[in-house]
């Protein structure tokens, strides 16, 4: 039989793939870690990590050893969670914070999902403020967010994309890009791009006010918001144009907001995040919930 520590070790460095990383996480010394493969590789007879200086990777053995031994881990942690709660007599909530309306109506048809599949261990759904919603994960206000991408930090663990959308941008319903069908990421020189009011590089995705064009044309900012209703109350009043994902035109419609497709950008990605410290089987089962949600949420929409 393994010992804890030894499927502990080795799942979490299959995931990491860095020995620091895997101490760290789990609060041992890098030493301790480079014994206990080195241990469970002797029991096994073969090498699990191809190891160089600059790179640990997965062997063949490896990676099916970690897909063998994952699933049962997960479900015997699983099995732990709940015999803890059933101690306490009633299990923690599940915190979920979600930006925007196509976010938020995943967050909670997964959170109905799951009161389902486990009902006696709730699901706590919130709205979070654009420029709060990284530091309410990192201050241990919610356990996993909803929220768009690309977002960095080693500290952050994010999940499986579950919205995909075209990139759109909201001008003015007066302005001269209105009547037009479509435009580029060359035409942003002509607009002023609003600004997120406070944000820290890396805790919002700064595609969203690039301050130069593929060419390197300058783009001129506009002014600041806090959310989003803000910005459109401000591209409304003529002050600015905002990149925007295509949900608007169902959840965001406006009289004095006009919503044009950029015709050469990527799209606008949306995924379940959560701190890499609290990596639980729990949250991991609101990511996948949470993906068959939005699969199916795609699928209705493109048969309506």
């Amino acid at each position: 039989m393994l010992e804890r520590v030894e499927l502990e070790a080795f799942l979490t460095l299959a995931e990491e793939l860095h020995f620091g990383r895997t101490a760290e996480r789990l609060h041992v010394t890098t030493g301790r870690i480079s014994q206990t493969i080195q241990k469970l590789e002797r029991r096994v007879g073969a090498p699990l990590f191809d190891r160089t200086n600059r790179s640990v990777r997965l062997t063949p053995l490896g990676h099916q050893l970690r897909e063998d031994l994952r699933p049962a881990y997960e479900q015997l942690q699983a099995g732990l969670d709940r015999a803890i709660a059933s101690v306490r007599g009633t299990r923690d909530a599940l915190r979920v914070s979600f930006v925007g309306a196509a976010a938020g109506q995943v967050a909670h048809q997964t959170a109905d999902l799951l009161a389902q599949r486990e009902p006696g261990w709730p699901v706590h759904v919130r709205e979070a403020q654009v420029v709060k919603a990284v530091a309410t994960l990192r201050d241990g206000d919610v356990d996993v967010a909803v929220l768009s991408l690309p977002l960095a930090g080693p500290d952050l663990v994010i999940g499986p994309v579950l919205i995909s959308e075209p990139r759109m941008l909201a001008v003015p319903a007066d302005h001269p890009f209105a009547s037009r069908t479509a435009v580029t990421m060359e035409d942003l020189a002509d607009v002023r791009l609003l600004r997120l009011a406070g944000a820290i590089p890396g805790d919002w995705p700064s595609d969203r006010w690039p301050e130069h064009t593929p060419s390197g044309r300058a783009i001129p900012g506009g002014p600041t918001f806090e959310t989003f209703q803000e910005a459109l109350q401000l591209i409304g009043a003529g002050n600015g144009a905002m990149i925007v994902g295509a949900q608007v035109t169902r959840f965001y419609t406006r009289p004095d907001v006009a919503y044009l497709p950029f015709s050469d950008a990527t799209p606008i990605n949306w995924a379940p995040v959560w701190l890499r410290a609290n990596n639980s089987p729990r949250i991991r089962a609101f990511a996948q919930a949470a993906r068959e949600v939005a699969n199916r949420i795609y699928l209705a929409a493109t048969h309506q």
